[in-house]
């Protein structure tokens, strides 16, 4: 083969690396003032200092100053950055649905601001406020360019935020030690950018542009914010986090309780300037929020968000590789599960674990995890170890390339452990592109897996090419699973599987009253599978319309044709009557859906969608919704409902699948928060009950009080209850 062909496509992929650094920047001064953080701007500080100013439209516009100000004001004395905030409006009808820590920014009044402190362009730092002092943090990874994946608001640190309103603006004061933050010791720069939600106007504005077609906290658009004295050491401080947690719990099936009590801890520690060390021993998650039941009518397990806290700090080291909806190699939910000798998937006690992970350098990260869980003999579940070591290097502006080795091992050999079950280890290699202004994104990945006695073939890769213009916006993605590829703390929805997914969307930009932009988008998936030969098992063509208004409600419309070659038997309807539809039979079928979602700002807000046409042999009618009421800022009232109706021919059977959850949040005060969800779903046999009471007493110190209260759907016979008081205390030594 030709070398041109190589030498262009590298060409390529460096010019991509490169491009205009970014133009505004602003002074931080050195001052060794503290102001009292009260939200009121009356020290004479600020009004030496200065800051961020002139923010830009982003929506409904991206080419106009915003029409509403904002002005930003910083200044360091060495050990905390201070930051000075003033947001105007048309109005004093502040949106603030809930006093409630870590809010999200769609649908209510707020501001934010990101700060990449190694200037990688890769991850940042967020904080937030709103006109009622409500405090949020986040974590940005993978360059900010898909919210669903790189915001993450589950991580938590120290710092002091307070508001204060007046007649048609309000002012903001932070502190953020420089203690919470990650930094090269001698720095005098970040990368810096703000972004603010007005309500009253219907107007999204950003310090540094962003373009519509970006997203609006892409670390692809930030300024420069120079210090004038050079930062010191960035050190976070010893942090022990104790935990006690006593528990009541009754199972009803296997007709046995206990009362017990917990006892645990958290610590982190700082490794020089930019790693730090996480240690946890016999920690337990039982204050996390429940999860979401899902109706699942695909043939394939269904991801869920991880919540816990100690995997949350760079969890994007470990989790980015592969790709994230089928070939990922890491999902760290996997720790701490386990697959009982009936088939059931329960509770695997951690016994401990270090997570060290962060910068080594400029342009080296570093991620090191290790958890050890308990071995239960009776389940027939042994103790493993698990282990996952990553390494980063940046290439370019804004890429990286990766590494990765992962190995479970079992700790002790059992009669219970299969031969091929004894380790899984996987070996991998991902390339992440991100150009300049993140025009261009891609990943390219091979990872390999290692079973006793299986050590041929067993590879996954993948190729990912996409483009996001302001009119147009494409991509290529391709993922081959091979057969025998395994990956026991991965996400692999299937193997033996070549996937192509290309998307070519057409972007309009209207001078209507209406609409702010809308858009035709073809999106064809297809699947073959090697092991038959190539055979296509698998499409998916779909063709839809979007649409974007300037009240910030959103319209879905699609058609959807879709083919399933089934390679084994399927029950859709998987009850004790019904009759599987036949593998080795194919089917093809035709499906319209419709989405809509109101303003999200309003006191009253809607979302839902319908999907009416075929499935497999039969008939499918699916509708989904959730109205939201906001009595702000004490209560929001939720009630989410799915329904599916599934009518296949004889013999295989009907179904009516329902799935109703309402959901109360209530919050007292910034510290005090109770919130009940009920969960109904006759598909799961389910009918639960979750109360959560958490008072926030001190800085990430809490105290819960948390009820679960389960029971079976068709006799309402209960299945299981608990009673957990949980008490943690962040103690910084």
């Amino acid at each position: 083969m030709s070398k041109t062909p190589c030498v262009l496509f590298l060409l390529f992929f460096v010019l991509l690396g490169f491009g205009q650094a970014s133009k505004k920047s602003f002074v931080v001064k050195f001052v060794s003032d503290i102001p009292k953080i009260d939200g009121i701007l009356d020290e004479p500080v600020w009004q030496t200092v200065d800051g961020p100013k002139d923010f830009q439209q982003y929506f409904p516009s991206d080419s106009v100053l915003a029409k509403q100000p904002t002005i930003i004001k910083m200044f360091s004395n060495g050990t905390t950055l201070y930051i000075g905030i003033k947001v105007f409006s048309n109005g004093n009808n502040w949106i603030v649905p809930s006093l409630e820590r870590d809010f999200r920014a769609g649908g209510n009044d707020n501001i934010s601001l990101m700060f990449d402190t190694f200037n990688d362009g890769t991850n940042a730092f967020l904080f937030g406020i709103n006109p009622l002092g409500v405090n949020r943090e986040a974590l940005i990874s993978g360059g900010g360019q898909r919210p669903e994946t790189d915001f993450n608001t589950s991580w938590d640190v120290k710092w002091k935020g307070e508001s204060k309103l007046f007649e048609n603006y309000y002012t903001s004061e932070i502190a953020i030690p420089l203690t919470s933050l990650k930094f090269r010791e001698g720095e005098t720069k970040w990368r810096f950018q703000s972004y603010r939600f007005d309500m009253q106007t219907n107007e999204r504005s950003v310090w540094s542009h962003v373009p519509q077609n970006q997203s609006i906290f892409s670390l692809a658009f930030m300024g420069n914010m120079v210090f004038e004295r050079p930062l010191g050491k960035s050190r976070t401080p010893l942090a022990l986090i104790p935990y006690i947690n006593t528990m009541a719990e009754k199972d009803y099936v296997l007709e046995n309780g206990s009362t017990n009590l917990k006892m645990g801890a958290d610590a982190k520690v700082a490794i020089g300037n930019g790693m730090n060390l996480d240690i946890t021993v016999n920690p337990d998650f039982s204050n996390v929020e429940v999860d979401d039941i899902i109706t699942n009518l695909t043939r394939f397990e269904v991801s869920l968000p991880e919540k816990r806290q100690f995997f949350i700090d760079n969890s994007d080291l470990f989790s980015s590789f592969g790709g994230s909806r089928d070939a990922n190699p890491f999902f760290s939910r996997r720790i701490g599960i386990a697959t009982d000798s009936a088939g059931n998937t329960i509770e695997n006690q951690i016994l401990g674990g270090i997570r060290l992970s962060g910068k080594l350098n400029e342009n080296w990260r570093l991620g090191v995890l290790s958890i050890q869980t308990d071995e239960d003999a009776s389940n027939h579940i042994a103790s493993n170890n698990n282990t996952m070591i990553a390494l980063q290097k940046k290439v370019f502006a804004r890429s990286n390339i990766g590494f990765f080795f992962i190995n479970r091992q079992s700790f002790k050999t059992s009669d219970f452990i299969e031969p091929e079950d004894e380790f899984n280890r996987v070996l991998g290699i991902d390339y992440n592109l991100a150009s300049q202004d993140n025009t261009w994104n891609g990943k390219f990945y091979a990872h390999k897996s290692f079973q006793p006695d299986d050590h041929q073939g067993n590879y996954s890769a993948g190729a990912f090419l996409g483009y996001n213009s302001r009119n147009f916006a494409a991509f290529s993605d391709w993922v081959y699973v091979d057969n025998d590829f395994r990956s026991d703390l991965g996400f692999i929805r299937r193997t033996d599987i070549i996937k192509s997914a290309t998307s070519i969307e057409r972007i309009f930009w209207p001078q209507s009253r209406w609409i702010n932009k809308h858009s035709f988008q073809f999106f064809p998936i297809l699947i073959w599978r090697p092991m038959l030969d190539y055979k296509k098992t698998d499409h998916d063509i779909k063709l839809s319309w979007l649409a974007q208004f300037k009240d910030q409600s959103e319209l879905t419309v699609e058609l959807s044709n879709q083919f399933v070659y089934l390679t084994e038997d399927f029950d859709p309807i998987d009850s004790d009557t019904s009759i599987p539809l036949p593998g080795s039979e194919t089917f093809d079928f035709n499906v319209v859906g419709l989405e809509y979602q109101s303003n999200r700002a309003k006191a009253l807000a809607f979302k839902g969608k319908t999907l009416v046409g075929g499935f497999f042999n039969g008939r499918l009618f699916s509708v989904e919704g959730e109205t939201t009421v906001r009595l702000q800022p004490k209560a929001i009232l939720s009630l989410f409902l799915n329904y599916n109706n599934i009518a296949l021919p004889s013999p295989y059977g009907k179904a009516d699948f329902w799935l109703v959850s309402p959901k109360v949040k209530l919050t007292f005060s910034k510290s005090i928060f109770w919130s009940t969800l009920i969960q109904y779903s006759n598909q799961q046999d389910n009918l639960g009950f979750n109360s959560r009471l958490q008072w926030r007493f001190a800085p990430l110190s809490d105290f819960f009080i948390v009820y679960n209260d389960n029971y079976f759907v068709n006799n309402f016979e209960p299945r299981y209850r608990s009673i957990n008081l949980k008490f943690t205390y962040w103690i910084n030594l």
